[in-house]
This record gives C-alpha cells, structure tokens and sequence, in this order.
C-alpha cells in the first residue's frame, strides 16, 4: 500500500523538523498513535522506536520501526520492522516564503501472502484519512 500526503507549512523547515523529530510529542498530533518510545539511546539516525498504533482508532499493536535517514531539516527516513513491513519518508523543502512543504509517504505491506493484501486494502481509506489527519494536525501545532 502506498500513501502520500503533503502541504504547505507556515514556518520554516527547521522548526518543522524540530517538531517531527519530538518522538515522544507525536502521539498528540498522529491520532493513529498511542505513544511513541525511544528504545536505546540513539535518537538520530539508526535511532529505534516501539510505536503503539491505533487499528480503528484501538491500540491494538505496537510497532518496531528504524530511523534510517537523518538529514536535517530536509529528509527523515524510516523502516516499519514489526508486523508492518515497509518504509516511510518526510521531506521538508523551504519555499521562497519562508514557508516549508512537507510530503510524507509510506510504503506498507503486511508479509501474509495475499491475506495481508486484502487486509490492507480493506485498511487503505482509513489509514489515508489518519494520514490526512496527520498533516492537519501537525499544521496547526507548527503555527501554534
């Protein structure tokens, strides 16, 4: 499954970096996340997360993922290692009014053959609508 979001941001990539990068502030701004906790003292590039996620709006899993580029202010990539499998990118790009656009995109899939595939297109409109939700959000809090 494939998603992407984006917009406009009104401020500057770096303090929309600094607010994606709060691990454990991301809960208040992802509706699809419960809590987010850094395991092990990195918390940069190789850094790793347990992710508790919302299944229809449940915390019905807790997800392992990897931080595994880290280019400040402009790209954050991540691995999905748990029951999701995948990878998951933000990229931050200054506009010439000092506003940033920002494009978050997934890859996903769940490694059951075909059974995972279903599951996940059946999931697809909810998981886009939390995505959308997603970006609102962190709009609003990056003018707050």
């Amino acid at each position: 499954m494939r998603l992407q979001e984006s917009a406009v941001l009104s401020a500057a990539p770096q303090h929309v970096w600094d607010l994606l990068v709060d691990w454990e502030r991301q809960a208040s701004w992802m509706p699809d996340v419960a809590w987010v906790r850094v395991v092990g003292p990195e918390r940069e590039d190789g850094a790793r997360l347990a992710v508790r996620t919302k299944v229809f709006g449940l915390p019905l899993t807790t997800d392992a993922v990897r931080v595994t580029s880290w280019q400040p202010p402009t790209l954050l990539a991540v691995k999905h290692e748990g029951l999701v499998k995948g990878d998951g990118e933000w990229r931050l790009e200054l506009l010439t009014d000092g506003r940033t656009r920002f494009v978050w995109s997934e890859e996903l899939r769940l490694p059951l053959p075909l059974l995972g595939e279903i599951a996940l297109r059946i999931y697809a409109p909810w998981q886009r609508r939390m995505l959308r939700r997603s970006v609102r959000n962190l709009s609003v809090l990056v003018q707050a």
